[in-house]
Order: structure tokens, then sequence, then C-alpha cells
């Protein structure tokens, strides 16, 4: 090993040092890395998509799939698990060309990224060799002479892409041979390959994959294939969903820290919000721990819970082809993406909104007593989860005014019943208001400015719609306010498109008027999506059956564009990759969701260097939020949850969130603090907490970055002697 080694770094300073030219010092930092790059592969991507036919889609799909798969599941876990430092960190003379990587050295990703991409591309276009294979060797080369691999990266990195991306190709078809023919018998005639088949003899270019055979007599219907893919879809995007979770490439957002919280101090309700989302963190914080896997281990399982209930709904009432684009349509837009990895309360009352809409459709069509003892308990969970849920009532108001034959259903005991359960889900709130000075209804009544006069206002009404747009994709959004348009036109008004509207509309268009008064969140408009993309679905879907090819470009263009943002909303840092420069921290989607475990870790560091002065030091937060993160983030903080916070929030005379009611810190006399604001700019702390102390000095402010990027900013005070 000790000669491997010595011959490995021979290597590398033979092509770091010796091979050097100012021709190469030119061509190789640009072929490691340039911001031409991903914009190339982008078009080549569309230009298969379009033009390349069969072949061309299955090519880009496998490219797709063994590459970002292989790299971030194989090579990444080898760099981890190796730990081998970058030639920079581990030599002394070494010439670096290019900045420096942030991961492990062994193996190569470039090398494994081009070499499996050479193998998959010449398998599908065998003369794509000619192009693929110099440049992947190329590629592989600048990574030595750049600084930033040595040779034995590198090879090793070119064997496992090559071996993976033959392995996959053959993998994947193999199983579909064998799954494809069962599940999708009738897709699987025209297609029973993945791979191309060769032509008979040695030179002759391959066929297209797959040549048909004798078609099958399948008993399968079409609707059980598009069904049938809408699983698989759902289990991929399940697994896929826990892998990034897993991965931890994003922080908890401060209402989610906030939430772990009263997980840890359950109670009937709680200041701002219904108890449920406690409860779940409760659970899944005991299966997974107090980490962010645990705290969001039930965004994933309840999005493919919810998905699968939707697949089963739109494929009885309408057909499969219209179930599985419904799940597609939602992958395509941002609001729902986002709601599939983050715990808030936003993710419960959706998907118990969703639920008492299938139930309570099920309850009208069949006059179920039972069915509505269900649509009740759904809605009574959506209570539980966010008060928005209290509206779905006036939806099913809307319903009855606009469908006559439903009114019957209002001489039945059904709705009442489900009215009644609702009702009595509320009770632990009420319980928990009484004793508490309904402080709830004072706080919403804040929230939503009705504690003040009604003033005529304009300014939120444009901005409310154009965040709408953009987080509802402005195609498909455009596409939904047509279908709507169209079913008032209509003299026929199907009574499933009239209840899915009845379900989405009323909330969506109160929220609308209700910025004339006040401004509106984006996310409070979240129960009414799905109803409506729902309704969408169902008349893009049959507009498609009868030949509206100006309808399917812009679908295809909308799911396209939605996808790409849904991906990028994943990891923004994508956008670097792409265009060579990082989004400003404002323009980042994520900022939201970043930089919070390194506030912690710079809060923590000023609390041990107050710690040299002798006493105990505990952490006081200007926000709800910032004491949340850092009773999450900061080791000594979270082990202290509850029975000895370490964190506080500022005391107050009166409640301004949930931690007046937990236990503060006036039993810490003369104990020192940290105190920590968020702020753009110094301003002075306090009058209260200085009153509190003896002292209060500022220790300056502190940037807190993510990958070189300021993410926000926090003035530090020490607080000396706690009266």
């Amino acid at each position: 090993m000790d000669w491997l080694h010595a011959q490995d770094l021979a290597a590398f300073r033979f092509v770091n040092q010796t091979l050097i030219t100012p021709l190469l010092d030119a061509v190789m930092p640009f072929l490691s890395g340039n911001p031409f790059f991903y914009p190339a592969l982008c078009l080549l991507g569309i230009i298969l998509v379009w033009k390349g036919g069969v072949r061309g889609r299955l090519c880009a799909l496998m490219l797709i799939l063994v590459v970002a798969l292989g790299d971030e599941l194989i090579i990444r876990s080898i760099k981890l698990l190796v730990g081998r430092p970058r030639p920079f960190a581990a030599l002394q003379d070494v010439r670096l060309l290019v900045g420096k990587g942030a991961s492990a050295s062994f193996p190569s990703g470039h090398a494994a990224n081009w070499f499996a991409a050479t193998v998959v591309a010449a398998i599908y276009y065998r003369r794509s060799l000619y192009l693929m294979l110099p440049l992947a060797i190329a590629v592989s080369y600048s990574r030595m002479y750049v600084g930033v691999h040595f040779p034995s990266d590198v090879l090793t990195g070119a064997a496992f892409g090559a071996g993976y991306g033959a392995l996959a190709i053959g993998l994947l078809n193999s199983l579909w041979q064998k799954i494809g023919q069962r599940w999708w018998p009738l897709w699987w005639t025209r297609l029973p390959s993945l791979a191309p088949v060769p032509a008979t003899g040695d030179a002759g270019p391959a066929t297209e994959p797959g040549a048909p055979p004798a078609t099958l007599n399948s008993p399968v219907s079409l609707d059980q294939h598009w069904l049938r893919l809408g699983y698989v879809l759902t289990a991929i995007l399940f697994l896929a969903r826990l892998a990034y979770l897993a991965a931890g490439k994003i922080d908890l957002s401060e209402d989610e820290a906030y939430q772990w919280l009263w997980s840890k101090h359950l109670a009937l309700s709680y200041y701002s919000k219904p108890p449920l989302i406690a409860y779940v963190q409760f659970l899944s914080t005991s299966c997974w721990g107090n980490n962010a896997f645990g705290v969001r281990f039930f965004a994933p399982v309840i999005s493919g819970l919810l998905s699968l209930f939707l697949l089963r709904f739109l494929a009885r009432e309408v057909n499969g082809r219209a179930a599985f684009w419904l799940l597609v349509w939602l992958l395509a837009t941002p609001i729902m993406a986002a709601g599939s990895i983050l715990m808030t309360i936003d993710t419960l009352s959706v998907s118990f909104w969703t639920a008492a809409m299938i139930v309570g459709w099920h309850a009208v069509q069949r006059d179920s007593t039972p069915l509505w003892l269900g649509t009740g308990l759904c809605l009574g969970l959506g209570l539980l989860s966010k008060y928005t849920a209290l509206v779905q009532w006036i939806c099913w108001a809307v319903f009855f005014v606009l469908w006559p034959p439903a009114r019957r259903q209002l001489t039945r005991p059904g709705p009442y019943l489900a009215l009644l359960i609702s009702l009595l889900c509320l009770l632990p709130v009420l319980i928990w208001n009484q004793q508490h000075g309904w402080i709830t209804l004072t706080h919403l009544a804040k929230r939503g400015g009705l504690d003040q006069s009604w003033q005529l206002t304009w300014r939120f009404f444009g901005d409310f719609l154009a965040v709408e747009t953009l987080m509802l994709n402005p195609v498909l959004f455009g596409l939904t306010v047509w279908a709507i348009v169209v079913l008032w036109r209509s003299r026929e008004r199907p009574p499933l498109q009239l209840y899915l509207f009845s379900m989405g509309a009323p909330l969506f268009l109160l929220y609308l008027l209700y910025t004339l008064r006040a401004r509106v969140q984006p996310n409070w408009i979240a129960p009414s999506v799905i109803p409506l993309c729902c309704l969408a679905v169902i008349h893009c879907e049959a507009r498609c059956r009868y030949g509206a090819i100006w309808l399917r470009r812009w679908l295809t263009a909308g799911v396209l564009a939605g996808l790409t943002a849904s991906i990028l909303f994943h990891d923004t840092n994508l956008v670097t990759k792409i265009t060579g420069h990082p989004l400003p921290p404002r323009g980042d989607p994520l900022r939201r969701l970043r930089g919070w475990a390194e506030m912690a870790r710079v809060v923590g560091e000023a609390r041990q260097t107050l710690l040299r002065e002798g006493k105990p030091v505990f952490i006081i937060g200007e926000h709800y939020g910032t004491t949340s993160i850092v009773s999450f983030y900061l080791p000594e903080a979270q082990a202290g949850v509850p029975e000895k916070p370490l964190a506080y929030y500022r005391s107050s005379a009166t409640p301004e969130n949930q931690f007046y009611f937990w236990p503060g810190y006036a039993d810490r006399h003369g104990q020192n603090a940290i105190y920590v604001q968020q702020v753009r700019d110094p301003k002075p702390a306090p009058e209260r907490l200085r009153q509190e102390f003896d002292s209060v000095s500022d220790l300056g402010m502190f940037d807190v970055t993510y990958r070189d990027r300021v993410m926000r900013r926090v003035q530090i005070f020490a607080c000396r002697s706690l009266h």
C-alpha cells in the first residue's frame, strides 16, 4: 500500500507540476468546470426528448437516473466513508487552478459521472462513443491537472461510473422485462426492451428499443396501466423524499423548530395553533430522534398516503390517466412540493381537508351515514391542525347551493352528525383557551387585522396574485382559471367538477378579497390547491382526449417548467452549478431553511466566551424563531429541553407567543446571559432587558453564512447579573 501511495503521489505531481503549459493552464480549468456545461446539457436533453423519438427519451431518462442517482447514492457515500482529503489539503506544493471542493477526494465525481454518461450514451447511440470517450478522458485528466484529485481518485471514479452505468441499464431492462410484461402488458407490447436491440450482423446499426412482438390479449385495462404507473411514481417519490431529508441539505425552519418545542411541552392547545402538529412531532421524534429527519419524517409519509388516496379517487371517478397526471401536476406545483418535505401545520391541514373532500363526495354519492361520520372526523382533525378548516363548512354550503340534488342530504342526519363530530374535536382547544383567557382569539384577530378599523387598500391585492401565480406555476395556474371559466360558461355542469370547485374556490376567493384589508400569507390558500388542481386536470384531460394539440403543448411546457422549479427549490445550489453564480441570499427560496445551524454555532461560541467569567450563562432570543432554532441546533440547549431549558424568549408583560406559558428565566438570579437579535443594522437592546440585568454590553454584529453567502446577521449582547 505504501508503494501504491507513493506511485499515486508521483503520478499526481507529474501531471500537476511537470506536464504543464500555458495552453493547458487555460484549457484544463475550462474542462474541469465552466458556465456553459449545464446550459448545453439542458439543450441536449431538450433535443433528445423533442426530436429523439422513443430512443432519445429513453436515453435522456437513463442519463438522469444513472448519473444523478450514481453520484448521490454511490459516489457521495464512498466520499463520506473514505474521507480522503483533497491534494491541496494534503500536500504543500499543489498548483490549484480552480476553487477548493468542499467534498472529499476519493473517488472523483467528475470522472464517475462522465464515464457513466459515456456508457449510457454508447448503449443508445453507438457512435457517440467517438465524442464522449475523449471528453470523459479529458475531463478526468483535468481534475488532476488543476490540483483537486489524485490519479487513483480519477481511475476509481471512472471504473465505478462505467461499471454502474452498464449495470444500471442491464438491471432496469431486466426489471422491465419481468415486471413490465405483467403490470403494463399493453405498453410492454410496444416497448419490450429499454435498450436498443442490435441488428443481425456485426456492424449494422441498432434498431429502436424493443421491436414490438405480437400483440398480447391482456385483460388489464388501460386505466389500470395508468393507475399502476401512479403507484410506482408515488413509491419513487416517497423514497426520494426520505433520502433527501436524510441527506440533510436544508435546516429546519423557525416554525418547525418552534413546533418541535411544543412537542416537548404537550398540551391541549397552544397560543397560536391547534395541538395536532405537536403530537405528530412527538411521535416522529420519539421514533427517529431529535434531529431534522425526525421532525420531518411524517411529511413524505403524509404526502405519499395523500397521493394514493387521490389516485384511487380520480381513477374511480374519472379515469386512470387523469389520476396519474394529477400527481404530475401537483409535483410541478412548487407550493405542493414544499409541503411534501416540510413538516408544518399546512401539511396536516391540506391532508385532512383533502381527506374530508374525498370521503364527503362518497358520502353524498352513496347517501351513507357512516361516510358522513368519517367526513366529520376528517374535518375535526383538520380543525386540530389549522383553524382554516372552519372554511370547509362554507365550501359545503356553496356546493349545496350550486347542485340542488345534493340538498336532499340536508334532510338526512349525516351532515349534522359530521358537523357535531368536527365541533367536538375542538373541545381541547376551547378548554385550553378558557383556561388562558381566550388568548388564541385575541392573537388571530390581531394577526388578521381585525383589531383595526376597516380601510380599503389595493396594495396587497397585486402582491397576493403575483406570489400565488408563481407558487402555483404560472402555466398551470392559468389553465386552472381557464377550466373554472369554462365550467361556469357551460350549460351542463358535471356534479364532480362543481364539487371540486366548491371545495377550493371559496377559500381562495375569501383570501383574495381579504387582501383588500390586510396582507395574506401565500400558504394560507394551500388547502384549496388540490381541489382546484383536480378540476383543472379533469378538464384538460378531456380536452386532450379529443385532440387539443395546443393544450398538450401548454401542459408539457407547464409541467417541465414546474418540475424544474421544484427541483431547484429542493437544492438551489444547482443554480450555481448551472450559471456559475450563486443566488443572492434574499433571492434564494431556501434562505429560510439555511444557516440556522451556523447561527446556533455563533451563539454557542459567544456563550462559551462569557462562561469564562465563571458564572452560568443562559440564552435569550428576541424572536420565538431565534429561541427555537438555538434550542434545537445548540447541543447543550437541546439537552436541557424541556426540564432545564438553556434558551428562553425575552420576558414580556403580556403573551406574545407560547413561551409566555412556559417557565421563564426569572429564577436564574445573579446569572449572566447572551441576548440574540436578528437585525440588518445594529440597534440597542430592549429597555426591559436592560432593567433586568446589572449591565448589558454590545458584543457586535455577526454574519451568519452559508457557502460564503451571508444569509442573515445577528447582534449579540452580553447581559451580566440577572436581578
